[in-house]
């Protein structure tokens, strides 16, 4: 199967035409135009510093409507303890910054290199990216960060200094999505605590349409606040 070649019109080829791995474009650039080209046709950035730009889009794709989700026992025990406080968009360099430097099971280095760290703190200026913060005793104790189109929400990284922070911002962002009546989160690949909190699989072709519809509505753009009984990690009855 042919891996498109990407040159300087911000445009892509049928997603349904990438590889059964997901790999569908290489190369291109990463300006504001094709990131937001793309995650508006279910398709996402990913790729080492030793690598060039590569284009995925995945099939199944793991996605968790916000009225949907599960939160699990030992997880809901945590958040009504309210040891966290939560926070959108205060600190959105330290957030990706902080994902930058995990190192994941399996992994050597990092997909979030310089180039892309700099593409999406810009996209946050813009007001379509965005980081929630997990706080524990005034420290950042975890977060993740995305993208917004519509009343859709793309996933991108999350990261943890304190056990079940970045968790535990990924309910609360959620619940909050739930309020404003977003449609999905796009969680991009299956990982099993995903599925713990109610993600599902679906088809690529079921994803798009259910993005096309979540894309009919305006972005809510700007600078995202939370609800202030989430922000102070409210219990969960």
């Amino acid at each position: 199967m042919a891996i498109f070649r990407l040159f300087e019109e911000p445009v892509f080829p049928d997603p349904e035409q990438a590889d059964p791995d997901g790999l569908l474009a290489i190369g291109g650039d990463l300006s504001v135009t094709r990131i937001l080209t793309a995650y508006a046709n279910g398709i996402f950035p990913w790729y080492a510093d030793d690598s060039p730009i590569l284009w995925w889009s995945t099939d199944p794709r793991l996605i968790l409507p916000p009225s949907e989700l599960h939160v699990p026992k030992s997880l809901r025990r945590t958040l009504n303890r309210q040891c966290f406080t939560f926070t959108l968009d205060r600190d959105f360099r330290a957030v990706i910054n902080a994902c930058a430097e995990s190192r994941r099971p399996d992994q050597e280095g990092t997909w979030l290199v310089p180039e892309m760290i700099e593409a999406y703190t810009l996209l946050h200026d813009m007001g379509y990216a965005h980081s929630v913060e997990a706080w524990c005793d005034g420290q950042l104790a975890g977060g993740l960060y995305g993208i917004s189109l519509g009343r859709a929400f793309f996933g991108e990284s999350m990261f943890f200094r304190v056990s079940d922070a970045s968790k535990a911002a990924f309910v609360t962002l959620t619940r909050q999505l739930a309020r404003w009546d977003f449609h999905l989160v796009d969680c991009q690949q299956t990982t099993d605590h995903l599925l713990r909190f109610g993600a599902r699989e679906v088809a690529r072709f079921r994803f798009r349409e259910m993005l096309e519809v979540a894309l009919e509505y305006p972005t809510r753009e700007g600078r995202w606040r939370f609800d202030k009984d989430l922000s102070c990690g409210c219990p969960i009855t």
